[in-house]
This record gives C-alpha cells, structure tokens and sequence, in this order.
C-alpha cells in the first residue's frame, strides 16, 4: 500500500488544535517542548491558549500549525506507519521537508518562525482580500485577472487548489470587481476567505527577500521520501536550488492541482492529511472521487486513522 502524507497550510489553525494529543501521548509533548525550547517561546501555550484573533496571527499561526503536524508524525512513527510520498500545502511543504530530512527539524522550526514573521509583517500598507472560486475553469480566472491587471488593478490567482477551485488574492476593491466579472463567466460559488494579506503573490517581495537571507544560512540535505513541489508539482530532484524554489514559494502561485495529479501518477492508495484542518483531503475527493482519505488532528481521529490504515 503506497500512502501519501500530506500537511495543511494556514488557515487551518484552530485554538486548542493539538491539546488532546498534547496530553494523552508522550511523543507530541516533546515535539512542544523541544519547539518551545528552540524558539523561546511555550508553543503548547501559544497553540492552545490563545484567543482565535491573536493564533489567527501569520507569525503564530505557522508556528502552530507546523508543530502540531510535527508532533503527529512522531506519535505515527512508534505505530510504524510510514508514507513514500510527502506534499503539503504552502507552510505545510515545510513539515514535508523536514519529514523526509531536506531541513533538520531544529532549522525547519526556526526557519518557520521567520517566514511566518516576515510574511506577517512585510506586506505593502493597504487592504487586501482574497476569494475562492468554484466551478469555473483555471483559464477563465486568469483571463479576468490578466485583463484587470492591464487596467492597472492587482488581482491573481494565489492558489489553485484543484481542478475547480482556484483563490484569487489581490487588492480589495479589485478582487471585489473581479467576483463580479467571475460571477458572470459562470462562475458556481465564490468564497471570501478570512485571511487578508496577499500571500503568493508579488506583494510579499520585500518577506521573499527577507526570507532569502534566512534559507542562506541553512545547511540542507537530501531528501530519503519523495516531496512534491508545491511551485510546480513535480518531486524535488538533487539538482533542484531549494533555497531558490523556497524563496520564490513566497511571491508565487500554490499549484496544489499539479500536486494532486502527480500523486495520481505517483498511484497513491491512500492519502493522509495530518494536521488541523480537511481542506487537503476535501480537495483530493473532489478531484479523485474514488480516492480513500484520512485525517488525523486528534486523538480520536488518530485510533480512527489506524484502524483504517490496517485495512
């Protein structure tokens, strides 16, 4: 059986995501406490203990998301339940790269930290929104932007999720207008999200660069589970400039849709998404409809998970 392990991005954070675990099995406390040791920061504190608003916060929110993914890895490692494919959304990449042994925990935990800051607090003065869009071809969404962009406004397409989804992120007042146009190609539903920076897309230069400084002090590695690229969907290769495609992952569109599809080419059995959050596996059974999928964010879905990986 060929399992795919795949980790959230932000917006799956949650207050008191990983609590249960937290208490209940030795191996996820120390992952808390070894980041909080590394951080200087309680990071258990920080993920269960703080009002949604302030865990809400791009320099909490990746912190907290990636350790509690981290500690479920090492509660799946005494079950001895092991992936040959690793992939994740945005932030979640990290956790896959770590996973695999591109990034030694310690400098992926702090590498986070940064990133996280730096996207929170580098982002140009002005309102910004972004928009998920159901049922509409990829092509369709990038026509409308492109064309807005000539006008001068600033509007593209941040992720593409799946087939039939893609976000647009932008300035307010032009994502606005472009719900309307999208609206009237056909679009089927549209959702604003509650994240408001611009992330993936040209805005974030000044964090890309920022961040850039940071990934020249890591010593990486290779890699011994294949990771999928979120900048492309293909697997990273011994060639590959990490530092490059990790910085560039900042400014540029997360092709989650690729993803997907090679995991197909890949002939994934079972996909696993750990960490808070479905939105990973909501994708993968929109896109696969026979697709087995499973999540694991606390204890209960944890005894559910293994039960349905001995099957």
């Amino acid at each position: 059986m060929k399992i795919a392990f795949m980790f959230p991005g932000q917006g799956a954070q949650k207050t008191g995501m990983g609590e249960d675990l937290y208490n209940t099995y030795e191996q996820a406390k120390r992952i808390y406490d070894l980041a909080s040791k590394i951080l200087g920061i309680d990071v258990a504190k920080m993920s269960f203990s703080l009002e949604q608003e302030e865990l809400n916060k791009t320099e909490n929110t990746q912190i907290a998301i990636l350790v509690n993914s981290l500690a479920i890895l090492e509660i799946l490692k005494s079950y001895d339940i092991k992936a040959q494919a690793l992939t994740g959304l945005s932030l979640g990449e990290y956790t896959a790269l770590i996973y695999s042994g591109y990034i030694k925990l310690e400098d992926g935990i702090r590498l986070i930290q940064k990133r996280g800051y730096y996207m929170g607090n580098y982002i140009p003065q002005g309102e910004y929104k972004m928009a998920a869009i159901m049922g509409l071809e990829s092509s369709k969404i990038e026509a409308v932007c492109e064309s807005m962009q000539k006008q001068g406004k600033f509007v593209v397409p941040a992720n593409y999720n799946y087939s039939n989804q893609t976000v647009i992120s932008g300035d307010k007042e032009a994502v606005e207008v472009a719900i309307e146009k999208l609206k009237q190609e056909g679009a089927k539903k549209i959702v604003e999200l509650k994240t408001s920076g611009p992330f993936h897309t040209k805005k974030l230069i000044k964090a890309k660069e920022l961040f850039e400084k940071e990934l020249e002090k890591i010593d990486f590695q290779q890699g011994s589970i294949a990771v999928i690229k979120n900048i492309d969907g293909t697997l990273y290769k011994d060639t590959d400039n990490i530092k490059q495609i990790l910085a560039n992952h900042i400014i540029s569109p997360v092709r989650f849709d690729k993803t997907i599809k090679k995991m197909q080419d890949e002939n994934i059995d079972i996909y696993i998404e750990i960490g808070a959050g479905k939105a990973l596996t909501g994708f993968i059974k929109k896109e696969i409809k026979e697709a087995r999928v499973v999540n694991i964010s606390d204890v209960e879905t944890l005894k559910k998970a293994l039960e349905e990986i001995k099957n």
